[in-house]
């Protein structure tokens, strides 16, 4: 039997909490939308092209590389190349050893990323914009939520991992506001031909029944509205999608499309 939560967090589990979405953006406040999509599907190549197109807004990237170099603390005294570990690396090659590490980890620095101030620069501009690559309501409902239902998390661990997601969001509220998604959608294939061309060692065994198993996941959340979530007011987040399967790194009528679309979807918020 799942424990009793104290009564603040069985509010929070109930939805009341946080009013992040659907609300008017304050004075001083920025639009904060996080770019959501399966793996190697080009969040990384959007962004960069949101940077150069608007060079006012504020971007924060994946901590890919936080997750590829861990440091360790520790008393003994040893050198730093001793001190790092790849969890990216671990948790593809022992995913049921390490996903719930890894998911906590990736959880909280994600949580930092949406808690880092508005830059002098972006509180400067008229219209300011934060553009988040993924959240931590993706790393909950499509990344540790499909990792549980694989098996590489234990019913304990996605119970634990759950109770302290929801407690952070409480704890820390509008803080972690999102007033939107922009949700990067192509098939699986496409995704998978996308992740060979980048080449990231760590990726290298992921096969196309994960990606499509990613796919289902962002669908069933950002689509079709079946994913059952813990927050009220998440559930009417305004969601973009936008088809990315076509090639759009090098094709700058496209780009130009895409940003259209972004700067219109905005104006509607």
């Amino acid at each position: 039997m799942r424990p009793l939560l104290p009564l603040r967090l069985r509010r929070a589990a109930a939805g009341a909490l946080p009013r992040c979405f659907g609300k008017a953006r304050r004075g001083g406040s920025a639009w904060r939308l996080s770019i959501e999509g399966n793996i190697a599907v080009g969040k990384s190549t959007f962004l960069r092209l949101l940077g150069k197109t608007f060079p006012e807004w504020q971007m924060a990237t994946e901590p890919v590389a936080k997750w590829q170099k861990v440091q360790a603390s520790s008393t003994r005294e040893t050198s730093s190349s001793q001190n790092f570990g790849n969890l990216l690396q671990m948790v593809y090659q022992e995913p049921s050893r390490w996903s719930y590490t890894f998911q906590t980890y990736s959880c909280m620095s994600r949580l930092k990323a949406q808690l880092e101030p508005l830059s002098e620069k972006l509180l400067k501009t008229p219209d300011p914009v934060q553009i988040f690559e993924r959240s931590v309501y993706s790393d909950r409902y499509i990344f540790a939520k499909n990792l549980f239902e694989l098996g590489h998390l234990t019913e304990i661990e996605w119970t634990i991992y759950q109770d302290l997601h929801t407690f952070l969001l409480q704890e820390f509220g509008d803080r972690t506001a999102l007033h939107g998604f922009l949700y990067l959608q192509a098939t699986p294939e496409k995704c998978l031909e996308r992740l060979h061309r980048r080449g990231r060692p760590e990726e290298k065994a992921i096969q196309l029944e994960y990606l499509e198993q990613l796919h289902t996941q962002h669908e069933n959340w950002l689509v079709k509205k079946t994913t059952e979530v813990h927050f009220e007011n998440l559930r009417n987040a305004p969601v973009f999608v936008l088809n990315v399967n076509h090639d759009f790194e090098d094709d700058p009528a496209e780009q130009e499309e895409l940003m259209r679309k972004v700067k219109a979807f905005i104006k509607t918020l």
